[in-house]
């Protein structure tokens, strides 16, 4: 099974509405590895690694995210791996 990684960028109200903790909880489920974290603009920034269908039901999850939240983009990029071996939240 081919593994790929993703970089996303989610806009919208993502941030003060578990967010992160909701992609990490999602990313730990589907047993990726990365981090997300907040940016100073108001986006929050997603790094994902693992197998290429786990990581595009992530990617599907982000334009949801958790209940509070109201995404209105989700810019997506593939990026090379760097050999995470856990999801974690940055801060």
């Amino acid at each position: 099974m081919a593994c790929i990684g993703l970089r996303a960028l989610v806009s919208g109200r993502v941030q003060g509405v578990c967010y992160r903790q909701g992609t990490a909880l999602q990313a730990e489920r589907l047993a990726l590895a990365g981090w997300v974290r907040n940016l100073a603009d108001g986006r929050v920034e997603a790094w994902v690694e693992g197998e290429e269908a786990a990581v595009g039901e992530l990617a599907e999850w982000l334009w949801r995210g958790p209940e509070q939240a109201r995404v209105e983009g989700v810019e997506l990029e593939e990026v090379g791996l760097q050999g995470f071996s856990e999801f974690r939240v940055r801060r």
